[in-house]
């Protein structure tokens, strides 16, 4: 079939375009661009059927979405683009290197009150948060698959913003000589906490990863693996996000650290924000997933 192509902002034709008729989405952005070369590249293409409408899935063929001879599509640009790899990797090293500052050079930045010894909660927040980025690394590194290749530039200042100015907030805060740490017992009860939720998000991180074989962009139903810590997915849809929540506010717990505290409920709000949309996209993806399963706290939400 022949489709018009068109500019969603202004609806300007950029050209006609023939195409196969059961050719998908994230084929036909490629395939758009090779022969039209005025259009954005791949990776920039937000195609939808209406200039202000939804844009539509990669999954999403054109048969299914009833296309004729004809019809017409516009492209969104996106923006200039940047892989999801290297946003993590640069929002994940960020804290490593800001927090560890202030741990390992604390005269640059309390001065002479830096000669006060450091409390042991300190070192082990330090080594906490440490485990946590350096887990997040290697997980980017070699655990997940992302089913998109880029996201936009504006995304790598915005995250990298957000995590780079909590942990110089929290690190401040928790690294300073008038620290005051809480009693050892809730230290090593937080602590433990802390280590549980770890363990289960790099659990639930690697269940996900199997989910989806290489280089594909399969969907399936989130289920537990033979590891205990994945039965979180009966009651939730992203347990992931429920070990992370309650692996920060152990560590919120752990330091009485208000700054961290407020880091983990705003982590919380975004990944319940997150976690409800995936929800709703689980339940409409698939019409057998389990009704009793919350989106990211169980029996609750």
């Amino acid at each position: 079939m022949e489709l018009e192509i068109l500019n969603a902002k202004n609806s300007k034709l950029y050209g006609k375009c023939r195409v196969p008729n059961d050719i998908v989405i994230g084929d036909l952005r490629a395939l758009i661009h090779q022969k039209l070369k005025s259009t954005p590249v791949a990776d920039r293409q937000s195609l939808r059927l209406e200039p202000r409408g939804k844009a539509l899935k990669d999954t999403d063929s054109l048969q299914a979405l009833k296309l004729i001879d004809g019809d017409k599509l516009y492209i969104k640009d996106l923006g200039p683009q940047i892989g999801w790899k290297t946003v993590f990797l640069a929002e994940y090293a960020g804290p490593l290197v800001v927090y560890l500052l202030f741990y390992t050079r604390p005269e640059l930045v309390y001065g002479n009150a830096a000669n006060i010894k450091i409390s042991l909660t300190a070192h082990i927040a330090a080594i906490c948060y440490t485990v946590h980025y350096v887990k997040r690394l290697l997980e980017t590194i070699f655990v997940h698959r992302f089913s998109h290749a880029t996201m936009p530039l504006r995304n790598l200042f915005k995250n990298c913003s957000y995590y780079w100015g909590f942990t110089a907030y929290v690190s401040y805060h928790v690294n300073h000589p008038l620290f005051t740490a809480p009693s050892a017992l809730q230290v090593w009860i937080a602590l433990g906490a802390f280590a549980f939720c770890e363990f289960g998000n790099f659990s639930v991180h690697i269940a996900l990863r199997n989910l989806r074989p290489p280089g594909t962009k399969v969907r399936k139903i989130p289920k537990p693996d033979s590891n205990p810590l994945t039965n979180l997915f009966n009651l939730v849809s992203c347990p992931n996000y429920t070990y992370e929540i309650g692996a920060w506010i152990s560590f919120s717990i752990m330091t009485s650290c208000l700054p961290a505290l407020m880091f983990a409920l705003a982590g919380a709000f975004q990944m319940t924000v997150w976690a409800l949309a995936k929800h709703r996209n689980y339940r409409k993806e698939f019409k057998d997933y389990p009704r009793n399963r919350r989106a990211i706290f169980p029996f609750i939400l």
